[in-house]
């Protein structure tokens, strides 16, 4: 490339010795970097870890209310389940109960139509030993 006065530009291709010089520095001033980001005293870090910190006890704490909530729900549904189970066995010994009435109706009812028949038939057989004296 030429420059504006017309003679070409100082562009000198770097050597061995400049890349080397060079990847050293950079090195260093990355090395720099990180001993201040990890110096104790340093008030970023002791920021992000403050944050950090944070953030974990708040997770903990959904957590936590999310376990809470989900042991009230199986709480909840559980004395729903007892609460039926107690009313399906108070409507079971309820249909037991008029079985039972309904049975002994019958059986009543069974008894007091054998006393008629009986009664008629002996009604019959003292006309037919009338009829024939």
């Amino acid at each position: 490339m030429q420059r504006d006065d017309g003679t070409m530009s100082g562009y000198r291709e770097k050597g061995f010795g400049d890349r080397l010089s060079s990847a050293q520095n950079a090195k260093k001033a990355a090395l720099e970097q990180f001993r201040a980001k990890v110096a104790p005293d340093n008030p970023e870090l002791a920021r992000q870890r403050a944050e950090r910190a944070a953030l974990v006890a708040a997770r903990e704490a959904r957590e936590a209310e999310r376990k809470a909530a989900k042991e009230a729900e199986a709480a909840r549904l559980k004395a729903e389940a007892e609460l039926r189970a107690a009313e399906e066995a108070r409507m079971a010994a309820e249909a037991a109960e008029l079985k039972a009435a309904a049975e002994r109706e019958e059986a009543d009812r069974l008894v007091a139509l054998e006393a008629e028949q009986k009664a008629a038939r002996d009604a019959r057989y003292a006309a037919r030993k009338a009829r024939k004296r």
